[in-house]
This record gives structure tokens, sequence and C-alpha cells, in this order.
């Protein structure tokens, strides 16, 4: 693996338009429209395109599709993971997803960052004589047994504790403790969810 994409990695500032990155993300984008174009009931299939999209991941995975995916290989899903349509990972730091997750319609894990100065954040013309920008990145982590409901945005560097749910239209900016109700923009821990939460006449 190149320094470069070493750097992306660790959060250091690098360079997207490298070949090896282009290599990893033109792949990922081939495996991203080829899983989108297969039906639910492919199940082969899908089975294999997601085994070369996400090479870490447990079993029970399962995207509704359509998918978007930066890179993939950078993300790591637990067992019994689900996401609705348009799921989206932006995975330029490394993605941890726990088991028993589940997502919405709309949601998007996102890492990557951009400077805030556009004298650092504009293409310009780099030492090889290469036309590209530098960026950067922070990683995201959601514990086990997460709910994302539709619409809600992980921002880099967030971890999302164990057992938390975090409402319909929420940008989480921030960590978030375990077993959180999260709602708003930007998203903020409402209560505690608690055994008070259980729903009566339930199978268990």
């Amino acid at each position: 693996m190149e320094q470069n994409t070493q750097n992306m990695l660790a959060g250091r500032p690098y360079r997207p338009g490298t070949a090896e990155l282009n290599k990893f993300s033109r792949l990922a984008h081939r495996f991203s429209r080829d899983y989108n174009l297969t039906a639910d009931e492919d199940t082969i299939e899908r089975e294999m395109i997601l085994d070369k999209l996400f090479p870490s991941h447990d079993d029970g995975i399962y995207l509704q599709g359509p998918i978007h995916i930066d890179y993939g290989r950078f993300t790591k899903i637990g067992k019994n993971f689900y996401a609705n349509f348009n799921f989206t990972i932006l995975d330029t730091c490394p993605v941890t997803i726990g088991d028993n997750v589940m997502c919405g319609p709309n949601v998007s894990i996102i890492t990557a960052m951009h400077p805030l100065m556009y004298q650092q954040r504009n293409i310009r013309q780099q030492e090889d004589g290469t036309f590209d920008d530098v960026e950067y990145g922070k990683p995201v982590t959601i514990g086990d047994n997460c709910w994302l409901a539709s619409n809600v945005t992980v921002c880099p560097g967030v971890t999302i504790g164990n057992g938390c749910v975090i409402g319909a239209g929420t940008v989480v900016t921030k960590d978030i403790p375990d077993n959180s109700l999260v709602l708003g923009v930007p998203g903020k821990v409402v209560r505690k969810i608690t055994e008070s939460d259980r729903l009566t006449n339930y199978p268990y």
C-alpha cells in the first residue's frame, strides 16, 4: 500500500487522485453499479459482489440498494447488517460497523474532510506536474445493536455507542454514548433508552 494511501487511512493529508486510490475507488464504484443492477432475488450474485466490495464483513449482510460506496475495502461490517435504499459510505478513513445494525433509507456515513480555507482546498498543480487537491479524513465507528433511521448523516470522526437509536433526519456531529436516543440537527442526546421503552404484547 502506497504511503499516500496510508496517510489517508491515518487521517493525515493525502491526494485522492493517485493511481492506487483511483484504482481502488473505480473498482468500488463498478461493484456498486453491478450490485445496483441486480434484483432482490439474485442473492448469490449479490453475495459475490458484496464479498468483493467489502472484504471484511460478517454473515447476514443485506443491502437493499441502490448503494454508493467510495472504497469498501476500508469498511468493516459486523453480522446481521441491514441498509435500506440509497446507502452511502465514504470510507477515506476506516468505517467500523458493529453487529445487528439497521439503516433506513438515505443513510450516509462520511469520513471525508476538506480544508476550510480555499487556498488549501482548491485543485492545484502538484510537485509531479499533475493536478489534484489535498484532503483528509476522520474514522467513524458505529456500535452494536444500533438503528439509524431514514436520512441520517454520520459525520467524520464520530463514534456511536452500542444500542443507540438515531432519529430520522439527524446529523450526528459528535460522539454518542451507549443506549441513547438522538434527534435533531445537529444531533443531540434526548434521553437514554431504558426498560420503560419495551413494547407490551410483543413476542419477546
